[in-house]
């Protein structure tokens, strides 16, 4: 993996220095790991201006913890910074100041203004660019290495939700059945949750990002479900809907129908070369056709890896196209209010139709199951 880190900090690199700026500071945790193999709290990259044996992972130091543990980069240098509470972006930035850089990249979108002022104080003479979101961007297209991860991520999700739903449900609270579930994603090897796992039930099903509560799970709810598990920092998401306990009634599976037919849609416009906006207008003009335009999310999906939002965006003013090889969630849905709805969520690779076309990493069925 140590080629593999090189060869994306070489990439960053020769797009710096097209810009006239070969030193780059890199502070953003995900970009971090994405460049190095690891990303200890607060830490932050630096390439160096004369090239790759000048690369240095700076580090605070933190008194129990070897911040280069669990680095798979064996060949970049670790810095540890000796004082207690010193910033490594300064530190980082006297370095390039002291090899002589002429101007350091930054990541503006992560810094805070006094860490920027800091920047300056300390090397006056070095001036600071903006690197823009160069290291998301390259961060789009998924080698196979990452997809891996990425599977197995979603194979430990849908372990996890597999096992919830041959339980007992009735009578217990959201709150208690998502904590089972990230204990579950554990247990299957998960290095934990990829995000605050919810669950929604009754008239708070289908409500996107509902965070849990004390409601008790009754006969005749439906019950909606998303979570996703992180496995060596990549991450997926899954979101299902279930009705407890009878046989749905006419309005669920109607709203269930028509959610499903969405995600479909949305699902069969992903190949490499389609809008981004065009993807999330397969998906909610079925929804906007039937009359829910007014309570619809802002996008049917994004893209996920080490964050769990990432790039793409699939959204109505969305600029750019899909390649292949890029992880994308696609997710609509629909909640009345007082009465709850349908969320429908699953991760999947772009891939061109030669190769079988988008797929599918989160296989739990979609059909609409009376638990």
């Amino acid at each position: 993996m140590s080629e593999v880190y090189a060869a994306r900090r070489g990439r960053l690199r020769d797009r710096c220095s097209a810009s006239g700026s070969p030193a780059a500071l890199v502070s953003r945790p995900a970009n971090v790991r994405y460049l190095t193999g690891a990303a200890p709290r607060g830490a932050v990259l630096l390439l160096g201006p004369q090239g790759p044996e000048e690369d240095v992972l700076y580090c605070a130091s933190t008194p129990g913890e070897d911040p280069a543990e669990g680095r798979l980069d064996e060949h970049l240098t670790c810095a540890v910074l000796p004082a207690p509470g010193a910033d490594p972006a300064v530190a980082a930035a006297d370095a390039a100041a002291a090899a002589r850089a002429e101007g350091l990249a930054v990541e503006e979108h992560h810094l805070t203004v006094a860490r920027h002022r800091a920047l300056l104080s300390v090397a006056p003479g070095l001036r600071l660019t903006g690197l823009g979101t160069a290291v998301e961007q390259q961060r789009l297209v998924k080698d196979e290495e990452e997809i891996s991860c990425l599977r197995i991520a979603a194979e430990i999700a849908d372990q996890a939700l597999g096992e919830l739903l041959e339980s007992i449900l009735v009578g217990r609270t959201e709150r208690h059945l998502a904590l089972e579930l990230e204990r579950r994603l554990v247990d299957h090897g998960a290095d934990g949750p990829a995000f605050t796992t919810s669950v929604g039930t009754g008239p708070h099903s289908g409500r996107l990002g509902h965070r849990p509560t004390d409601r008790r799970v009754e006969e005749g709810d439906f019950l909606s479900v998303c979570l996703g598990a992180d496995y060596r920092g990549y991450r997926c998401e899954i979101g299902r809907t279930f009705v407890i306990g009878t046989t749905p009634a006419d309005w669920q599976i109607e709203l269930y129908e028509l959610v499903f037919a969405a995600q479909r849609a949305g699902r069969e416009a992903l190949s490499p070369g389609a809008a981004y906006r065009d993807v999330d207008h397969a998906a909610r003009q079925v929804l906007d056709s039937a009359g829910y335009a007014e309570s619809l999310a802002p996008v049917m999906g994004h893209g996920v890896g080490l964050e769990i939002r990432e790039d793409p965006q699939l959204a109505p003013a969305a600029m750019g196209k899909l390649d292949a090889c890029v992880p994308v969630t696609v997710e609509p849905g629909v909640h009345l209010p007082g009465r709850g709805g349908v969320r429908i969520a699953d991760t999947l690779v772009v891939r061109p139709e030669a190769d079988g076309g988008p797929e599918l990493l989160t296989i739990t069925t979609k059909e609409l199951l009376a638990l």
